[in-house]
């Protein structure tokens, strides 16, 4: 079996990870997956068992849950012991949680685990999240660092919450981004971190077809370098 390459994204929330990884992933023919999906999933799971004052039960909850993303038909679908959770998870009180969640370090262990196991040989894979490209595949080929400003990025979610006709006040939105910016970047454990050989990318004030265009350059150079066909 021929070789393909392993694509990390990294950024913070709202950077556009999930909309490039969905089209570089199809476009080549990869597995996407989406490892914030599984984060917001045992969120979703803390806050609805009431576990949020209970550490060592949300860790279990990481550890034993069986958490699956099937992506169908550009969508991902996520899956907690067989229930499908998928809008569950995008609701504001779980983006509010989720870097909460996310800093404990039974959680990010228990899942980091989960995601390395994702990986089979010589198959192609492109991973979005915060710690891909410096934690879970530091050996990835390629190491993308997406960014924008953060007025940008609320916008942007504020027009997701929108279109499921759930809106939500924009300075509340900006100052949930702002919180989880400080809390994903200064955690003790796998920090929201530029990985020292990723492509950055500043998306603030380009079209997201510019956006892909500039990653799949990348990836081209990779597969150059490592004589994979794309």
């Amino acid at each position: 079996m021929s070789k393909k390459l392993i694509i990390a994204i990294d950024g913070p929330a709202g950077s556009g990870k999930s909309t490039s990884a969905k089209i570089i992933a199809k476009k080549l023919g990869y597995l996407y997956i989406d490892t914030g999906a599984m984060y917001r999933a045992v969120t979703f799971l803390a806050l609805k068992h009431n576990l949020m004052d209970n550490l060592e039960a949300i860790v279990e909850v990481a550890e034993n849950s069986e958490i699956k993303l099937k992506y169908v038909k550009g969508n991902t679908l996520v899956f907690a012991d067989n229930n499908d959770i998928t809008e569950d998870i995008r609701s504001f009180e779980v983006n509010d949680k989720v870097s909460i969640i996310s800093k404990i370090e039974g959680v990010r262990k228990a899942l980091v685990k989960k995601q390395q196991m994702m990986k089979h040989d010589g198959e192609g894979i492109v991973m979005e999240g915060r710690d891909i490209g410096s934690v879970v595949f530091p050996d990835a080929d390629v190491k993308i660092f997406l960014t924008a400003a953060l007025d940008e990025r609320a916008l942007r979610r504020a027009r997701e919450y929108e279109l499921k006709g759930t809106g939500v006040p924009f300075n509340k939105i900006k100052e949930n981004l702002r919180q989880r910016d400080i809390i994903d970047s200064t955690r003790d454990l796998s920090p929201l971190i530029k990985a020292q050989d990723a492509y950055e990318v500043d998306n603030t004030k380009i079209s997201i077809e510019e956006q892909v265009e500039i990653i799949y350059e990348q990836v081209k150079t990779a597969a150059l370098k490592f004589g994979v066909e794309i």
